[in-house]
């Protein structure tokens, strides 16, 4: 009697462990392949899920397996694709199902929408069976060609070590690139260049990153305008569901050369791959903060390395890990010192706030020093745009009785509800939670005492946008945050008006410090820039270096070389570190010290850390399911392994949506021991949980490798 085949499925469950099923050929239409989404029974219900092994044999009886459902009617995930999930999986300590079916689209994972399009997508599969239409090498080298005419002397010289680069990688194994450029030095245009050669090669595909959806329209624009004749694929979760699942299909079959996307891109299908560029490749924005927590920096890295393909980071300010791969040879070195269209870099002043000569007066009082209101006020009179960022939304942090001391906090967690004044999200003024999203009417009076007098503290992006309304009545301005961006198109439209020039002064959160190519700003202030500087988190000056780099990079981008752009940075203290290197535009000298002093400390990139993270209704049981836990991986590993398990303790916002948070961190001085402990880790934790939650007092836990926040 003939075996029936079996098929082993991963699906979005908790568990590390994939479920043996019996395929019908002659129902399903053919044989099985390792890769093709398909639906299950599941329990008491069906689930989508992919195949991930063939054979004829099960550890169980096949009278007892269900049969898988359907098939969907698009290819297989190729090879190397499998590959990066396995990988991902092993390496961020996830179920294989956890990692592979999340990167699927939401359209592909409804088995309702596979019926009505079964056919016209076999209708372009025929078509695109030889991977898809592609422009002739005669168009490719010919966009090029006009592309390179555009390049100044030094991103000429850059494009030839970047071709140089990708054919040394063809002999010798990969050499990835960083390219390092000041903000306005061109890199957008250097690597697009580089990428219209890798696409003159026959059905090439290439992947660029970046990491958020607010800069995908701009580099988008940038893309079709320089490759006309291929094919562009965009993925980012703002998409319409139907035309997300289309693009990613279009990637899958070879049909889009070219992918663009935000960090769930890396995990997209693309059989013919020949590139990858990582922008902005420095970004916090790249590490997924759920489910399967995983760099989108690091996974486009290994899979370069894996398919033998040439990738390039680029970055004005440079992670720590990648500015030292770079400077030990691991990674080739490109520099961009100058700016492409000629313009000087911005003088960047810092307004030390304990100066009293520096504080605003008069009908200049408005939240703004003395300097930074005088400059704005001269930007105006010469038609020029200003931006201000203050990295905090609504209208005041917290509210506060002058009476007793009230004070706004949040009842599900360890923060303040912030004010919020009528806008895009409330037709009334309202507090709000950041965090658990929690909405309050605003009081009339406290709560505690009875008192009217209470009063909004500190400062937001509302309040800034209202104090400089009333001293510039006649000034255009715009407010582009989180809040004003969600109707509509949102920031893409409003990032268009500024491009326009039909905006005097921009206020903002960081979403418009990154990236974007501003044409007209000659002011840039920035607002309590010492909310990062003492922060607990030691990567804290880091992120603080890079957002004041790439804020201070959004001026003086346009050609006039005779107009001297100005930074004005509000500061208590003019003499950090951080500030000091920052107005040189010292990125490498700021680099060198914070790799002194993490080296000196023993600390990421010098060494490697994991978190657990665990949450419960009790802390003090949250902090006792940890402490058991440390004294469990300890017995697991000798001195010679040299890995240290920290005691557990409660996080800095030890409480949202109502459950107490802690965290156990694990240090190791090399990636496989460390990997060594965590499977043990997750091994014990599984036997000990019900999914990812344990059955003696409910507490629910989670992995982390190279953990973003500490």
């Amino acid at each position: 009697m003939t075996k029936p085949l079996i098929v082993q499925v991963a699906i979005d469950k908790p568990l590390r462990q994939c479920f043996d099923y019996i395929w019908n050929s002659e129902k399903l239409g053919q044989d099985p392949l390792i890769g093709q989404l398909v639906e299950v029974p599941f329990g008491r219900g069906n689930l989508v899920g992919v195949v991930v092994q063939v054979s004829h044999d099960t550890a169980l009886e096949p009278a007892q397996l269900k049969t898988v459902t359907q098939l969907a009617p698009i290819p297989a995930l190729d090879p190397q694709l499998m590959q990066l999930m396995v990988f991902a999986s092993t390496y961020y300590i996830q179920g294989l199902g956890e990692t592979l079916i999340p990167s699927i689209p939401q359209y592909w994972k409804k088995p309702k929408n596979w019926p009505k399009l079964q056919l016209a997508l076999m209708d372009q599969a025929a078509i695109s069976q030889d991977g898809g239409p592609h422009s002739s090498s005669k168009s490719a080298k010919a966009t090029g060609a006009i592309l390179t005419a555009a390049l100044n002397a030094e991103q000429a010289a850059a494009l030839t070590k970047l071709n140089n680069q990708k054919q040394d990688s063809q002999k010798s194994g990969l050499r990835a690139t960083l390219l390092q450029g000041r903000t306005g030095s061109g890199k957008t245009a250097v690597f697009l260049n580089w990428l219209a050669n890798i696409l003159a090669e026959k059905n090439a595909q290439v992947l660029i990153l970046v990491p958020e959806i607010n800069l995908t329209p701009q580099l988008e624009r940038s893309v079709r305008a320089h490759f006309p004749g291929h094919t562009l694929a965009v993925l980012h979760s703002a998409l319409a569901e139907k035309k997300r699942g289309m693009a990613w299909y279009e990637a899958q079959i070879g049909r889009a050369q070219i992918i663009l996307g935000t960090r769930l891109a890396v995990l997209t299908p693309i059989p013919h791959l020949r590139a990858i560029v990582v922008d902005e490749e420095h970004d916090t924005s790249y590490k997924q903060q759920e489910g399967t927590r995983y760099s989108a920096r690091d996974l486009a890295v290994w899979r370069a390395h894996n398919l033998h393909i040439p990738i390039v980071l680029s970055s004005a300010t440079p992670s720590l890990e990648s500015w030292l791969a770079a400077r030990n040879r691991r990674y080739d070195l490109i520099q961009l010192n100058q700016r492409a269209q000629g313009g000087a870099m911005p003088e960047i002043r810092l307004i030390d706030l304990k100066d009293k000569n520096n504080q605003s007066a008069g009908a200049k009082k408005i939240h703004l020093s003395r300097p930074l209101a005088n400059a704005i006020d001269a930007n105006l009179q010469q038609q020029e745009q200003s931006l201000v960022l203050i990295n905090r939304r609504g209208y005041a942090p917290v509210l506060t009785c002058l009476s007793c001391g009230w004070l706004s906090q949040c009842a599900q967690c360890s923060a303040y509800l912030v004010l919020h004044k009528p806008g895009a999200i409330t037709a009334k003024p309202i507090l709000s939670c950041h965090h658990c999203g929690l909405v309050k009417s605003v009081p009339k009076s406290c709560p505690e005492c009875g008192d009217a007098d209470i009063r909004p503290i500190g400062q937001g992006t509302q309040k800034i946008e209202d104090a400089i309304g009333l001293a510039w009545p006649n000034a255009r301005i715009l407010r582009i945050d989180a809040d004003s961006s969600r109707r509509g198109r949102g920031a893409e439209d409003m990032m268009q008006a500024v491009h326009a020039g039909e905006i005097d002064i921009i206020i903002g959160t960081q979403m418009i410090a990154k990236g974007h190519d501003y044409q007209n700003i000659r002011v840039v202030g920035v607002l309590d820039a010492d909310a990062r500087l003492y922060s607990h988190d030691y990567r804290a000056p880091e992120r603080l270096f890079a957002q004041l780099v790439q804020v201070a990079g959004r001026a003086g981008r346009s050609d006039g070389v005779e107009k001297i752009s100005q930074i004005y940075i509000e500061t208590r203290h003019p003499n950090a570190a951080v500030f000091q290197y920052l107005i040189q535009h010292d990125v490498d000298g700021f680099l060198a010290q914070l790799a002194t002093e993490r080296e000196e400390a023993q600390l990421p990139p010098f060494t490697f850390q994991a978190l657990i993270h665990a949450e419960g209704k009790v802390l003090s049981k949250v902090l006792v399911f940890l402490a058991q836990l440390k004294q469990e991986a300890a017995s697991h590993f000798d001195a010679e392994q040299q890995v240290k398990i920290y005691d557990p303790v409660a996080k800095s916002m030890v409480r949202i949506a109502g459950l107490e948070r802690a965290q156990l961190v694990i240090e190791a001085n090399h990636r496989n021991h460390l990997q060594g402990v965590l499977e043990q880790i997750d091994t014990f934790l599984r036997g000990q949980s019900q999914g990812r939650i344990s059955k003696k007092d409910k507490i629910r836990w989670s992995i982390e490798r190279d953990p973003a926040l500490i």
